[in-house]
């Protein structure tokens, strides 16, 4: 995974970052704390710019983000109930739940969505509901680029401190990734199996 990585950023450079970046929102396997340490490391030796670095990737995120937003919001609230009453179970939740979500969201969606930008996985699982529950897509993209452009700060600014020092980044990250992604997948399946609807 990492050559791929380093080989897409070589080649496309500030574009191979916002594409990496996007598919990363849209599809998790590869981590962006990965892509943006390996562009902080592209700065630290003369081969990118700091702040393109940082908004190609804030542009990236933003954008996979805006994938699952639209996909939620072309699904909406009313549209929803029948998926929610027939896959309930592998959802783990029931209408009950989906009705909460959304009058939280209602109150204070904007700040879930920037919160959660800091959060592995649930950064990406955060737009659908925000897109379902109708929030209004100028605060959803502010809130989400602001959160993304933080979080991307920092782990370039990570990649630049580790310089050279890439060997260290490799050995622990890769199964760090896989270890989050093993977790997430037995916590799922414990909540599937686990779970029992309040109402028969």
């Amino acid at each position: 995974m990492t050559d791929l990585i380093l080989d897409a950023i070589a080649w496309g450079g500030y574009l191979g970052i916002a594409l990496l970046m996007a598919l990363e929102n849209i599809i998790p396997p590869i981590p962006s704390e990965v892509i943006m340490g390996l562009g902080g490391m592209a700065v630290a030796r003369g081969q990118m710019a700091m702040v393109p670095l940082v908004v190609a990737g804030t542009i990236g995120s933003t954008a996979g983000n805006y994938v699952w937003y639209y996909l939620g919001r072309h699904i909406g609230y009313a549209r929803f109930r029948p998926f929610v009453d027939r896959h309930g179970r592998w959802l783990t939740m029931e209408w009950e739940d989906v009705e909460a979500l959304h009058r939280f969201f209602v109150r204070r969606g904007g700040g879930v969505v920037f919160v959660f930008r800091f959060m592995p996985t649930f950064r990406t699982i955060v737009s659908l509901p925000a897109g379902i529950t109708g929030m209004p897509v100028g605060r959803f993209l502010v809130w989400t680029f602001a959160g993304s452009l933080i979080w991307n700060t920092i782990l370039a600014a990570a990649g630049v401190y580790l310089g050279s020092r890439f060997a260290e980044l490799d050995r622990y990250v890769g199964p760090l990734a896989i270890a989050v992604m093993v977790a997430i997948v037995i916590g799922y399946v414990w909540r599937v199996a686990t779970w029992k609807p309040r109402r028969r």
